[in-house]
């Protein structure tokens, strides 16, 4: 990654000013101190930027760790618990602790939190992706500021969700954000390990998909997230037309006012719709459709929908409306869909014309099996 003139990165950052709507996600280390409590001093700096973006006019959605590690000062736990229940029961202590402190920061700006637990299944069902949608759009339209978190009191499996970076780039699609801002303990995304002499920040970083640096080393003890956590999020946004501002959360009021603080990741894709970000990024295949060559090269090249005269093997248990793998012969990914039939519906119709489908079993077989609308091609972008 070339370095780039201040001059450069400070003109873009009229993306995350200009943003209508703003995603800012704090991690647990930047809000709680060495023993594990919440440092009332960093809220308040945090609260008090977020509150004068609100000034500004943006909306402000806030996701928030630090659930667990507030709880684990109250319980006396010297360390961050290892097995699940431990886990649960810090993160039940330490969410109302949490929302509480921001409900009375933000009260003194005259602005009230509704606070937004999320599980990977709210994100992974279309149903529930929708419900979460509707009960963002009425809180942000009330003039609320949603805090959001991951539930990891009632999570059945091992809590992490990336240390809710990815959950932040999520719901920053999610409710139509401009931008993503990540804030950490850690400053800017650098060429190698900020403990090498020789790292150096880089702030503009044009395509993600080109960047090479070295991110080995996990985050800080409080935390679970480490740098390939942001990048991962980062990925997810900007391939969905999203911004991103990596900074730390020290440096929240500059980075939300334009400075050239951090990295900004630009943008480097067209905003998806709500329906295939979930596709993409959410949801979870129910199955696989095993693909001919000419069905790959169809999908990949000419932009089709697939039939099942492409289709060679039908895997797993699946209905209408489900999301789907789709293969080549050799197993590799080629796309992700939602399926427009029964996987019992599948066998006796793959390999065959639409044509001669409908001259034998009538007009209801002359649709696609996933329509190319409802598709979701892996990019095969090319590096040099």
């Amino acid at each position: 990654m070339s370095e780039q003139p201040a001059s450069v990165a400070l003109a873009a950052r009229t993306e995350i000013t200009g943003a209508r709507r703003l995603v800012v996600k704090v991690g647990s280390s930047s809000l709680t101190d060495a023993a594990g409590m919440l440092d009332i001093a960093r809220m308040e700096m945090l609260v008090d930027a977020l509150a004068a973006a609100r000034g500004r006019g943006q909306d402000v959605v806030l996701v928030s760790s630090g659930a667990m590690a507030s709880g684990m000062g109250p319980l006396r736990m010297r360390h961050r618990p290892r097995d699940l229940a431990s886990k649960q029961a810090a993160a039940s202590v330490g969410q109302s602790l949490l929302v509480g402190r921001y409900g009375s920061l933000f009260a003194r700006h005259d602005l009230t939190v509704g606070q937004v637990l999320l599980t990977v299944e709210d994100v992974a069902r279309q149903d529930h992706y929708r419900n979460a949608l509707r009960t963002f759009t009425r809180l942000l339209e009330l003039g609320v500021v949603p805090v959001v978190n991951e539930n990891d009191t009632v999570a059945t499996h091992e809590i992490r969700f990336g240390d809710n970076d990815r959950l932040a780039a999520l719901v920053a699609h999610l409710v139509g954000a401009d931008a993503l801002v990540l804030l950490s303990d850690v400053d800017s995304l650098y060429t190698e390990h900020p403990s090498h002499a020789s790292a150096r920040p880089i702030q503009l970083v044009p395509d993600i998909d080109e960047l090479e640096v070295d991110t080995s080393g996990a985050g800080a003890e409080i935390g679970t997230g480490g740098m390939a956590t942001k990048l991962q999020a980062a990925r997810i946004a900007t391939a969905s037309g999203i911004p991103v501002v990596l900074a730390a959360a020290a440096s929240v009021e500059a980075a939300l006012t334009g400075e050239p603080v951090g990295t900004l990741f630009q943008a480097t894709g067209k905003r998806r719709s709500r329906k295939l970000m979930w596709l993409a990024y959410a949801s979870v295949s129910q199955g696989e459709l095993v693909l001919d060559a000419g069905a790959v090269r169809a999908l990949t090249e000419r932009k089709a929908s697939l039939l099942p005269a492409g289709i060679l093997e039908v895997r797993g248990a699946f209905h209408v409306g489900d999301p789907v793998r789709l293969v080549s012969e050799a197993g590799t990914v080629v796309a992700r869909g939602l399926v427009g039939y029964d996987s019992s519906d599948l066998p006796g119709i793959i390999g065959r014309s639409t044509r001669d489908l409908v001259a034998e079993r009538g007009a209801g077989f002359d649709r696609e099996v996933v329509h190319r609308d409802d598709l979701i091609v892996r990019s095969r972008k090319k590096r040099t």
